[in-house]
Parts: structure tokens; C-alpha cells; sequence
């Protein structure tokens, strides 16, 4: 993928392809488990990407910004790319000094339809965006606020929660956490979720109707 150069230091891809809003819509009918379970469980965020806002419901296409640790200019400069449905997904390296989002971003992000973001790192103002009705993972809080000096790319992959995120991958969210669906697999997660729930059920239903003798084991 070509990357424009800025003159602020933050790159930004020319553009990129979103996943089809059906297939997306289909993704956020069913748990999150049920998404990873559908591709091996191997595009599951790590635990330390925690939920911190009260809405526990994540479902978008990724607007990807990578950051200088404790820099979120990239981050205003990605806001300008945004499009309804996305969700910010910033590779902070993992810094927890700084915070790389908080209440002025998050007003962005409601003008902008950005229904949340995922932070390898940190962010603030968690009561504020919880009452903005967006939904925030991060791996730490803190009041400290960030640098604005760049440099930073915006729509390129970036690694957040020990995976792998395109622009237009679906990020897929609940209590349990996140789980990525990789734009080029969307369709086959689409196909295999059903089947994930069906399996689930007729496993839920043999260890209701075991007897005390009878061990059921589950995976």
C-alpha cells in the first residue's frame, strides 16, 4: 500500500476498502467468542485490551493510526479520514504515561460516526466517553495527556493487542474483549458463525440432560 507523505510528519494511505455492511451487521448479531471460534481463535486481541467504558458492544470497520509512544496527533489526523461505522485502532506501543484519546477526541469521533476505538495504550476521560455512548478498550487509564508533535501514519497495519490490524479489517467487541476478522475472511467468518452457536448448543444441551454420573466435557 502506497502512503502519502504530510508535511505534519503523519503519513496516510490514499484510501482502502471496508468490509460490506451486511457481513459486518451479521458479525454483531453473535458473541465475540463465537467470531474467534469461527477463525481458530487465532485473531483474538490479547486480555491486556480491557474494556473501560460502560457500552460493551464494539462492531466497525478499522480506521488504523499508528503513534509515536504518548503522541496522538496522528490520531486528530486520522479523524479527518473517518467514515461512519469505523472504529480507531491505535497502536500506542503499549505506553500507559500518556493518554492517546479521551473527551475532546471523542467528540470527534461522534461527529464523525466513529462508533469506538481500541488503544494499545492509554487513554482518559472514560466517564465522559461513556456517556457519549461510544465503547473504548485501552490498556490503561490515565489523566496525563499526550504529545501532539507526530510523527504518525494513518490506514496502514499497525499491531495492537498482539494482532494484526488493516484498514477495513471488522473489529468485533463485547465484555469479553476483541476479536479481529481480517477483511479478506469476513465472508468466511460470516458462514462459520452460525455453525459455531449450533455446536455450542447441542453441547450446552448434553451436559443439562447428563446425569450426576455422567461427565460431559467441555472445551
Amino acid at each position: 500500500m502506497f502512503i502519502a507523505a504530510a508535511t505534519d510528519g503523519v503519513s496516510v494511505a490514499p484510501s482502502w476498502d471496508r468490509a460490506a455492511a451486511a457481513d459486518t451487521r451479521r458479525l454483531g448479531e453473535v458473541p465475540a467468542a463465537h467470531v474467534g471460534d469461527a477463525l481458530e481463535r487465532m485473531t483474538v486481541m490479547d486480555g491486556g485490551i480491557r474494556l473501560l467504558t460502560e457500552r460493551a458492544a464494539l462492531l466497525g470497520n478499522a480506521l488504523t493510526v499508528d503513534v509515536r509512544s504518548g503522541d496522538n496527533l496522528a490520531v486528530h489526523r486520522a479523524l479527518d479520514e473517518a467514515r461512519p461505522g469505523d472504529v480507531l485502532v491505535v497502536n500506542g506501543h503499549g505506553d500507559t504515561t500518556r493518554a492517546l484519546v479521551g473527551d475532546l477526541i471523542g467528540e470527534i469521533m461522534v461527529n464523525t460516526g466513529v462508533t469506538g476505538a481500541v488503544v494499545d495504550g492509554a487513554v482518559r476521560d472514560v466517564r465522559a466517553l461513556s456517556e457519549m455512548g461510544l465503547t473504548v478498550y485501552a490498556r490503561a487509564i490515565t489523566p496525563a495527556g499526550p504529545f501532539k508533535d507526530g510523527p504518525g501514519a494513518v490506514g496502514r497495519p499497525v499491531a495492537v493487542g498482539g494482532m494484526v490490524v488493516e484498514a477495513g479489517d471488522v473489529l468485533v467487541g463485547d465484555a469479553d474483549g476483541v476479536v479481529v476478522v481480517p477483511r479478506r475472511r469476513v465472508r468466511e467468518a460470516v458462514e462459520a458463525v452460525g455453525g459455531v452457536a449450533e455446536k455450542e448448543d447441542a453441547l450446552r444441551g448434553r451436559i443439562l440432560a447428563a446425569r450426576p454420573d455422567r461427565a460431559v466435557v467441555a472445551r
